[in-house]
């Protein structure tokens, strides 16, 4: 089955790549098709912005389309940046890199067993019959106080697996994609599609 996905992040694309090899899905990036859709990510949750970019870019191709919305929720940060975390201290804060300044500068007082912390990621298959999937992962973690690590993208360096001792831009892609939240959208997305009839 070729599948679009609703992006325009190479990252993004190669480690759900990585994470559907053993399904039959072939999947591309929307700019690959000559798509260039930027949803205005109007939802109040995670599910309805991930559903606003598929239908978009189903409807933009004709292809099934999938989507994700994720994010860093921190406890004591009442759940944010969240479905905020890609703008996270805009317009100041313009990379990645700042935004993760940004969120440690703003946690520099918090103790250490305050800063628990979970990445969400919520993906959605959108068909060009009007069927969805839905599916939501996440992974538990807590927040570091200094960034580790030179794999991974956005708060990857200051996410703590306390489990396995390090972060997520430490522990290795092959790692990473076996547990991550995105990894586990994508294992409850597929164990939707096994179940169609």
């Amino acid at each position: 089955m070729k599948v679009v996905l609703a992006s325009q992040n190479r990252h993004k694309l190669e480690e759900i790549q990585s994470i559907l090899a053993r399904y039959q899905i072939e999947l591309v990036l929307q700019a690959d098709l000559g798509v260039q859709i930027d949803v205005d990510e109007t939802g109040t949750t995670f599910e309805e912005n991930s559903e606003l970019k598929a239908r978009a870019v189903m409807e933009a191709t004709g292809l099934p389309a999938l989507a994700d919305d994720s994010g860093l929720c921190v406890d004591v940060l009442d759940g944010g940046p969240g479905i905020y975390s890609a703008r996270y201290g805009a317009p100041a804060c313009k990379t990645d890199w700042d935004r993760l300044m940004h969120l440690l500068e703003n946690m520099r007082q918090i103790r250490s067993e305050e800063r628990t912390a979970r990445f969400v990621c919520v993906m959605t298959l959108a068909y060009p019959d009007g069927r969805t999937l839905v599916a939501r992962g996440t992974c538990e973690g807590m927040i570091a106080t200094e960034p580790s690590g030179e794999d991974g993208f956005g708060y990857d360096p200051v996410f703590y697996l306390p489990a396995y001792g390090c972060t997520f831009a430490q522990m290795g892609k092959e790692k990473k994609n076996a547990i991550s939240h995105r990894a586990n959208a994508l294992n409850r997305l597929c164990q939707m599609l096994e179940e169609q009839p």
